[in-house]
């Protein structure tokens, strides 16, 4: 937090980029300098606290030194499958999310719907509707194409079933 003055921000600048390069702010769960350089983020000094405390853990024996370099190459695998994990199940949520927004268009024989007219246009005009009149649904094949003809039953043609939508009209029976 900075003063209401404002005039100490960049005294707490340094923080504050620590903080976002730091911050759990990802959807798969871990920082972004953790996703980029596949390790922590540490402070200068915490490096040189870890270099001395390994140089001591490790007394320059290169059998430890290369135990302790498999264990970091397991550890860093760990975090893939790990991040690999938290995205598969990103992914499912966010999936799951979009599906049960998407209304299901299921339509039967003799019903109204409106057919989307999708025609290319030099010069569409703005306030146009883009669903033409009522037609009624005359068959319905297995793969989503659908017969529809006019409501005077003069003209029939078949179309895709995502060209069309229910027709709600209020007092129809």
């Amino acid at each position: 937090m900075v003063s209401a003055s404002r005039k100490d921000w960049f005294v707490k600048l340094e923080e504050a980029l620590w903080a976002y390069r730091t911050a759990f702010k990802t959807t798969i769960g871990t920082s972004l300098f953790k996703l980029v350089y596949e390790k922590l983020c540490h402070l200068p000094v915490e490096i040189e606290h870890k270099a001395y405390w390994e140089i001591k853990m490790l007394n320059l024996d290169l059998s430890l030194a290369g135990e302790y370099r498999l264990a970091q190459m397991n550890a860093l695998e760990e975090f893939r499958l790990d991040a690999y994990e938290n995205v598969r199940i990103f992914k499912e949520k966010t999936k799951r999310w979009h599906d049960h927004l998407i209304k299901s268009k299921e339509f039967h024989e003799r019903d109204r719907v409106l057919l989307y007219n999708s025609r290319l246009r030099l010069f569409p005009e703005k306030f146009k509707f883009r669903w033409t009149v009522p037609y009624v649904v005359k068959h319905i094949s297995p793969y989503g194409a659908t017969e529809i003809q006019n409501i005077d039953g003069t003209q029939s043609f078949k179309v895709s079933g995502h060209r069309l939508k229910p027709y709600l009209a209020r007092g129809f029976a």
